[in-house]
């Protein structure tokens, strides 16, 4: 199969049999905003409304509205590493698939941003299989810490939210070395930085209110043996 034209970039950059998506831009990312419904055949985006309804039914009335909060936003980039970002990494063949579902446009619609995901960087797949692999399933634990009141809870947010921070961190270094590849400014700015830098300052806040959670216990500790 020949395949198409490709619109990413560089324009040199081989992608045999590529396939073009067939949802339009709006199709993709409409489906993946907070109270939309689904409108793409055979997809399941995660909406983070319902995570934080199912976070608020968990907690009851015994956490706090921010627990609540974090519980859900837990649940809701757990279920996104594990379900929306599984079928990247175990469907190596989604730029070629003559009937694409959802997930393979909207790959395909995020690699006009990063061109290393249309190209299976190295790179990107190895921070996909730590991402998939170990930070989805601690943040479910996140959430199940957040809603039992585990002590471990603000030292596993902490370890998570650190992770993510060097996963994204090495997400935009590998870029600089390996050469930004965008196919506009557009893209660059709205999907490279714009989809990246959310998950950067929310790890950054929950990393810095559990640093404060730890560092208060281990004070009150400290005075309660003088």
């Amino acid at each position: 199969m020949a395949g198409h034209g490709h619109p990413y970039s560089p324009a040199e950059l081989v992608l045999p049999g590529f396939v073009p998506q067939r949802l339009s831009q709006g199709q993709i990312l409409t489906p993946a905003m907070p109270s939309s419904p689904s409108s793409a055949p055979g997809s399941s985006p995660i909406p983070i409304d319902d995570c934080m309804r199912f976070a608020g039914r968990c907690g009851g009335g015994r956490l706090s509205r921010s627990d609540r909060l974090l519980m859900g936003w837990w649940v809701f980039i757990a279920l996104t590493y594990i379900v929306f970002e599984s079928p990247f990494l175990f469907t190596p063949d989604f730029l070629s698939k003559e009937n694409p579902n959802y997930f393979d446009d909207f790959f395909k619609e995020y690699s006009k941003g990063d061109s290393r995901f249309a190209a299976r960087n190295t790179a990107v797949l190895a921070l996909e299989v730590v991402t998939i692999g170990l930070e989805g399933p601690a943040s479910l634990l996140a959430a199940y810490a957040i809603a039992s009141r585990k002590s471990y809870s603000h030292t596993l947010q902490f370890a998570v939210s650190l992770g993510q921070l060097y996963g994204r961190l090495l997400y935009f270094i590998t870029a600089y070395l390996d050469g930004f590849f965008w196919v506009s400014p557009f893209y660059f700015w709205a999907y490279f930085i714009g989809s990246n830098s959310s998950w950067v300052i929310i790890a950054t806040l929950i990393a810095t209110r559990s640093w404060k959670k730890i560092s208060a216990a281990f004070q009150a500790e400290k005075v309660k043996t003088r």
